[in-house]
């Protein structure tokens, strides 16, 4: 059709250092992921040597701190790396997301001897966690979540089954949120669980509309049996934890949802440039070109919004309020975008010989993940106008 090559992001980078990340994931996801993104996503297989490859990489722990093998790098810096990977395989940038989140309540909560002990291999050794607080009575109201947790000695004993779990029955640690305590939000506690533990399984992996290549999965904890050490923060401070760990989630899938929208744009770009109607290329008709202009520049609100809100975590500012409305802008555009790319491309968009249809599937979860773009709105709302009345 046309060959036009994508233009590189134009990025404003703090750092020589992080320009010289940036290439480098450029040339990861040129040359290992790419090309192999939409083959392995028809058969669903999940990439696990590309983890590997990142984790050797220094990829998996980019804003942890480099004495337990991160990376030392700014969320500016890190989130701009998982949007040059979503925007090459959804599949990659949204796993290396929740890796992070995962990895965020003992990096953050944990005490100097569990870090000692468990941070440089989650973060530079090769392993892969998920993040355990939906379950499937409770997603939006993650508060009143059932998997119990309870004191026996110095040990906890866990059960319960955790529900929309990335990664699930294939990472190798689980970051748990379970009840300690009385019923609500403060009766809650992180654990970090070993995904070998006896009596932890995952159930077959859901049949989804999109990122068929990453495993969705309910886990089952059947006398999960934890040692108090593996206790994250105070007993009943998890809820907490977990937010906390959301706000900066949030900002990672709004990186991915740009990335997803980018690449759907570029593709479009290439399509319309090349595609010849009535004697010249489709990209010259005012219909399309206003089209195009509305996607490029939507996507760039997108990425000024999720930096905007980064920035402010850098600077140890609250930045709750921005990360929500980050993560509802970004992936309501990844929607549109998408969508309207599979528009662009007619009739070829709508096969599976174009990427455009796989990239508007996926668009779709990242409207509800890690918080629907319905809770996003509730928790702006209450920013601005302050909290409901009863």
């Amino acid at each position: 059709m046309s060959d036009r090559d994508p233009q590189p992001v134009e990025r404003q980078l703090p750092t020589d250092e992080a320009r010289d990340l940036l290439a480098l994931v450029r040339e990861i996801a040129r040359r290992e992921i790419a090309p192999q993104a939409a083959e392995e996503e028809d058969a669903g297989h999940f990439p696990r040597e590309v983890f590997t490859l990142l984790s050797e990489s220094g990829l998996l722990g980019l804003p942890y701190d480099a004495e337990y093998g991160g990376g030392d790098q700014p969320y500016e810096v890190y989130l701009q790396v998982l949007e040059e990977l979503a925007a090459a395989r959804l599949t990659v940038g949204l796993g290396v997301s929740v890796h992070t989140l995962a990895s965020y309540a003992l990096a953050a909560y944990g005490t100097k001897q569990q870090q000692v002990e468990h941070l440089s291999a989650i973060l530079g050794g090769g392993l892969l966690g998920a993040y355990c607080l939906s379950e499937p009575a409770s997603g939006s109201d993650a508060a009143s979540l059932r998997t119990r947790a309870v004191r026996d000695g110095d040990s906890w004993v866990i059960n319960g089954t955790k529900a929309w779990i990335t990664h699930g029955g294939i990472a190798d640690f689980y970051t748990v949120m379970a009840r300690t305590g009385a019923e609500g939000s403060h009766g809650i506690t992180a654990f970090l669980v070993p995904g070998d533990t006896e009596g932890l399984s995952g159930a077959v992996p859901e049949r989804k509309m999109g990122m068929k290549g990453s495993p969705t999965a309910q886990v089952h904890f059947d006398d999960v049996r934890v040692p108090d050490e593996r206790r994250l923060g105070e007993e009943g401070q998890g809820f907490a934890i977990a937010l906390s760990a959301l706000d900066s989630g949030r900002l990672g899938i709004a990186a991915c949802a740009i990335g997803l929208a980018q690449a759907a744009l570029d593709e479009a770009v290439g399509y319309a440039t090349g595609r010849r109607q009535f004697g010249h290329p489709i990209a010259d008709f005012q219909g399309l070109r206003f089209m195009i202009a509305d996607m490029a520049t939507q996507i760039e609100a997108g990425r000024a919004l999720y930096l905007a809100a980064a920035r402010l975590r850098d600077a140890g500012r609250p930045f709750a309020k921005q990360a929500a409305m980050a993560k509802l802008h970004c992936t309501d555009t990844a929607m549109k975008v998408t969508t309207d790319a599979v528009q662009i491309l007619g009739g070829y968009g709508y096969t599976a010989d174009f990427p455009v249809e796989r990239y508007m599937r996926e668009a779709k979860v990242l409207q509800i993940v890690e918080g629907t773009n319905q809770i996003q709105r509730m928790v702006i709302a209450r920013h601005v106008a302050g909290p409901e009345s009863r």
